[in-house]
């Protein structure tokens, strides 16, 4: 009597599948709980990094992340904190534009079309942002630099993150000295639950984005040196110094 051949045979290629899908699961809980662990970082155990508000030095220019608690050399935040997303005030009797406040999704395109209704356009725009989405900066960054916009920081502002490449897009810079300038490491995808390969790519294609952006905007690349060397959760301050060799602003005439 012949074996019945209704037996199904072992699915290799099913199991296989499913090996591949729990290894990708399981990288990406790798993955979110790194960014989990680093934001619930637990006060009193050693921070990397000190506060923001100690003074900075040639070689101790890392600070924790915090613009919302505190501003650089110990000066005060104002009352109220900065707006969640980014927003536009005429200032200077119409011939700068404030735009201040956290940059989100979405950012660059509403505060583009806000511009473009102003009349009569300003010449330029102050920044006072912790920074926020990259895209939106890149791209609100672009459009500043074909409207001819000139971009500067007043006393005390900051401009973190992803501000500085909209302080790059300035067609000239100005920056006191008492302004603070920082970068740092960015997430560049929508979403970090992915497998490791696929995130790394992402990285790598924002980074190259970012640095082809600076090259255009007449920003020495070489400044991301220090972001890539930074935790997102920390924040690399530049000095005066550095502002110069990287040519966010001109060196004084000495005459």
């Amino acid at each position: 009597m012949n074996e019945s051949t209704d037996n199904p045979k072992p699915n290799h290629v099913g199991r296989v599948l499913v090996a591949v899908l729990f290894f990708q699961l399981g990288l990406a809980g790798l993955l979110f709980w790194d960014d989990i662990a680093d934001g619930l970082r637990l006060p009193g155990l050693s921070p990397r990094a000190p506060a923001l508000d100690n003074p900075i030095r040639p070689g101790d220019q890392t600070r924790r992340f915090q613009p919302d608690r505190a501003r650089p050399g110990g000066i005060p935040m104002p009352s109220s904190p900065l707006p969640d997303r980014l927003t536009l005030t005429v200032v200077g009797g119409g011939t700068r534009a404030l735009l201040e406040g956290s940059i989100q999704p979405g950012d660059a395109e509403r505060i583009e079309k806000q511009l473009s209704a102003l009349e009569p356009m300003p010449e330029g725009v102050f920044l006072n942002s912790p920074g926020g989405s990259v895209r939106d900066a890149l791209m609100l960054g672009r459009t500043l630099r074909q409207m001819g916009m000139t971009t500067a920081l007043r006393s005390g502002d900051i401009c973190y993150s992803a501000c500085p490449y909209l302080l790059a897009a300035g067609t000239s810079r100005t920056i006191p000295d008492d302004a603070s300038v920082g970068v740092h490491q960015h997430f560049f995808g929508e979403n970090t639950l992915l497998p490791t390969f696929l995130a790394v790519e992402d990285i790598q294609r924002g980074q190259g984005e970012v640095m082809e952006y600076l090259d255009q905007m007449g920003i020495d690349p070489l400044v991301m040196r220090h972001a890539l060397a930074t935790p997102s959760d920390e924040i690399y301050l530049l000095l005066p110094e550095e502002l110069e060799s990287y040519q966010f602003i001109k060196k004084p005439s000495s005459g």
